[in-house]
Formats: structure tokens, C-alpha cells, sequence
């Protein structure tokens, strides 16, 4: 997603400057000086008020360290990548085949910004023009990683990829992170998301049940966001705060759901 990309990287960016930071991306601090070299002089330009983003890219980052662990032949398809450096964080072996899909001009940037390596593909691609499948190999273990995308796609365009990638391997592992359908249904007042011109499209109260999608999908479990101990052992003493007081709102607590399916 072309339009936020920008405050999620901030978010990663502004948590390695921390002195015991959540992520410590390197990267993301590289790439967003060059997308924005003023990007923390401005009104709040270093408020880590965005960690929670970085505590679900950690989540993320757990589980597919763990699902490479037990798959090292696997297939990585990250999409809606972003400017996201998780390839070099997680640094797979050779074994596995990691593809980064975007929006060409998000894979433009990339290739500006990060360095190649082996065995990762970049792909130019919407994630719902699913020609894409067309190029990864198939016969072997996948896990599919969609941070901060799913709420930006309609109901229906979900489906189809989850049911597309399920039908298109033999075993793999799902993650990606949703909101709750009052948080979709509200998204166009969202004063965060009508700066970048962009809304939510989908939204679900109960992500589990998205397993009944197909018969060979099974909902894992939920990784801890806006609550995560990480967050609250690492964050400022201000933002640590906030996080609390927001918590105490209903429905907040649980705002972004990061869950994990396999099949």
C-alpha cells in the first residue's frame, strides 16, 4: 500500500534509535532517511507512539523464524511487503525462496533502497491479481506473511488469495493481522488514515472463523499487540502510558488482531 508506507517504516525507523529497541531494524532507519530525510524534525517527528506497529512486525517476525526453523525448504511469500526489511532480519538460508510482492512503484523503491541477495525475488504485482501465483514454485511448504494488508482488501478479494495460496501447496502456514468490523466500518473518519487519502475494506470480530474459508485451513493462534508485554517492557514510560489508558477503552485492546492459521 503505497500510502502507508511511509508511517509504518517511521514507526521501525524511530524504534532503532531506542536504546534496547522492539525490532532494531538498521534498514528501515536507512530507507526512511532517504524517503524523508526530515521525517523526525517536524511536530512529534520522534514520537515512538508507533511501536505498536513495530510489536506486530516482531510478532510476524517470530512466527516465520519459527515456521523456517521446522520448514528450511520452504517458500516465503511476503506481500504487501512495503519497504519492509524483514527478508534481512529474519535472513533465511539458501534452502529457502523468499518473494517480496508490491505495487511496482513500491518495488522501484526497494531496489533503491535494499540490497539484492539470493534466492529473493522481487514482484511487481497487486496482491489481488493473483497471476503472481503463477511464478512460485509450487510441491513445497509455504508461509505466506501479509502485515498491515488485509484490512485494506474487500472480503472477497481475501478469500480468494487465502483459498488460492491453501489450493496451490502442499502445507504452510498463514499469518497476517486484522481489525474488528467496527474498526473497518469507522476507518473512513480515521483521522491517521484519511491523512494518507485510504480506508479499510474489510474487518472481523471473530478471525478464527475465517478457517471455515477452506476445509483444509486451521486457525493457530493470536500474537498480542497494543497490550504485548514487549511493548510495555520496552516502550518510554510515556508511551507505555498511553497504551495503557487507551487499553482501558473498549475494544482497543484488541483493535489489531494478529493471527496465524496453518494447513
Amino acid at each position: 500500500m503505497q500510502k502507508t508506507v511511509s508511517p509504518v517504516l517511521r514507526a521501525k525507523a524511530l524504534d532503532n534509535r531506542l536504546p534496547d529497541p522492539i525490532l532494531g531494524d538498521k534498514y528501515a532507519e536507512q530507507a526512511m532517511r532517504r524517503l524523508d530525510p526530515d521525517y523526525d524534525n517536524r511536530r512529534f517527528g520522534t514520537s515512538q507512539m508507533g511501536l505498536a506497529a513495530v510489536v506486530r512486525a516482531k510478532a510476524h517476525d517470530d512466527w516465520a523464524r519459527s515456521f523456517l526453523a521446522d520448514h528450511p525448504d520452504a517458500v516465503v511469500l511476503h506481500l504487501g511487503c512495503g519497504l519492509d526489511a524483514r527478508v534481512y532480519r529474519i535472513d533465511p538460508p539458501a534452502t529457502v525462496d523468499w518473494y517480496d510482492l508490491d505495487y511496482p512503484s513500491i518495488i522501484e523503491l526497494r531496489q533503491q533502497f535494499l540490497p539484492p541477495r539470493e534466492h529473493y525475488t522481487l514482484i511487481g504485482s497487486s496482491v489481488t491479481d493473483l497471476t503472481w501465483l503463477d511464478r512460485i514454485p509450487r510441491g513445497r511448504p509455504v508461509l505466506m506473511i501479509a502485515e498491515g494488508l488485509v484490512p485494506y482488501l474487500t472480503e472477497a478479494d481475501l478469500r480468494q488469495l487465502l483459498t488460492s495460496v491453501v489450493d496451490a501447496f502442499p502445507t504452510g502456514q498463514i499469518q497476517f493481522d486484522t481489525v474488528p468490523v467496527w474498526a473497518w466500518r469507522t476507518s473512513k473518519w480515521d483521522p491517521t488514515l484519511r491523512k494518507y487519502d485510504t480506508q479499510f475494506h474489510c474487518g472481523f470480530n471473530d478471525p478464527a472463523a475465517l478457517a471455515d474459508w477452506h476445509p483444509r485451513l486451521e486457525y493457530v493462534d493470536e500474537a498480542p499487540m497494543n497490550d504485548s508485554p514487549v511493548l510495555m517492557a520496552k516502550a518510554p514510560a510515556n508511551v507505555r502510558r498511553m497504551f495503557r489508558l487507551l487499553n482501558l477503552l473498549p475494544g482497543m485492546k484488541r483493535s489489531t488482531r494478529i493471527v496465524r492459521f496453518r494447513f
